[in-house]
């Protein structure tokens, strides 16, 4: 199945990546060992290490998820009552009203679309977009998916902590699950894999700029099967906030999309299967592709990804989705 999957794909540097029951299948370009196997860029698949990371320190006592990201930013700094209202909870879940983007990311992002559109816009420029945005919506009314949100999550927690985000992401989850392949930074080849253009051309390392907690993460296949295995029920975790924590964002918490057919925890998005609910999250960056799921009644995860910019009519997405939840 893994290898009749690669083939719909047709991919360059794709790696499928199984665990069923603790026992782990991989499928590689061929020369490829999984030991060996590179970082990727998760892209927007970051987003629920940042989501676990905060049901941690939700967890140890150190914050709650109804606490004002405003407040804990910027005391005392007038901003509008819709961003006074804006809880760490809205943030990771997409229903604080903000939009996707900053109105002023663009501007500046355009002339480098195609290579490093985040890498001008710092973190302190974020926090300033957040603490002057009106949203179009009352906090908690409506579901839209924003790296924005996520990244003023990412600089929140780090404001209320008094430790910077990559720190803090490396103390409560990266070390204690021994995800030591993860970095928060991009490195040279082969330890990190090269992007690539449709036309094969390679692109240069993700520069996530201010954003950070939205897409910063990059890892290694074995470390993604790691990170994916920790959510599975029975899976004993290294400290007890991990623990509540990943029972946390596997909690059914809202529905979205056409009717509400859609359910979403506090980081994953959670889908319906033959064999139980499947819980999932992809991302892609300008040349890279990933995607996360996991079916707890199974005990199966399932991490894929490769080396190729993403277009409208590529499979990669809807083939591993379509392997997770209706295949294996």
């Amino acid at each position: 199945m893994l290898a009749d999957a690669a083939r719909t794909v047709d991919a360059p540097g794709l790696v499928i990546a199984l665990s069923h029951r603790s026992r782990r299948t991989y499928q590689l370009d061929a020369g490829l060992l999984p030991d060996d196997a590179p970082r990727y860029e998760l892209g927007s698949a970051s987003k629920p290490f940042t989501g676990l990371l905060l049901a941690a320190l939700v967890a140890a006592g150190r914050l709650r998820y109804e606490d004002s990201a405003a407040e804990l930013l910027a005391p005392g700094h007038p901003v509008h009552p819709c961003v006074r209202a804006i809880t760490l909870r809205h943030l990771i879940t997409h229903t604080s009203g903000l939009p996707s983007l900053p109105a002023d990311f663009y501007p500046q992002a355009l002339p480098r679309w195609s290579t490093a559109p985040y890498s001008r816009y710092p973190a302190d420029r974020v926090v300033r977009a957040f603490l002057r945005a009106r949203p179009r919506h009352r906090p908690g009314t409506r579901w839209h998916y924003s790296n924005f949100a996520v990244s003023v999550l990412g600089h929140t927690l780090a404001a209320a902590t008094g430790t910077p985000w990559e720190t803090l992401l490396r103390q409560e989850v990266l070390d204690p699950l021994r995800l030591h392949g993860t970095r928060l930074r991009p490195g040279p080849p082969p330890g990190d894999a090269v992007g690539r253009r449709r036309d094969g051309r390679p692109l240069p390392a993700l520069d996530t700029g201010g954003f950070n907690a939205a897409g910063a993460v990059r890892a290694t296949p074995s470390d993604l099967l790691t990170f994916l295995e920790a959510h599975l029920p029975g899976t004993t975790a290294p400290t007890r906030p991990l623990t509540a924590a990943l029972a946390d964002v596997r909690t059914p918490l809202l529905r979205r999309g056409l009717r509400h057919a859609h359910t979403h925890t506090l980081t994953w998005f959670r889908h319906p299967s033959p064999r139980g609910p499947v819980c999932f999250h992809a991302g892609a960056t300008l040349g890279q592709q990933m995607f996360l799921g996991f079916r707890p009644d199974t005990g199966t995860a399932l991490a894929a990804m490769c080396t190729r910019r993403v277009h409208r009519a590529d499979p990669f997405i809807a083939t591993m989705h379509e392997l997770l939840t209706e295949k294996l």
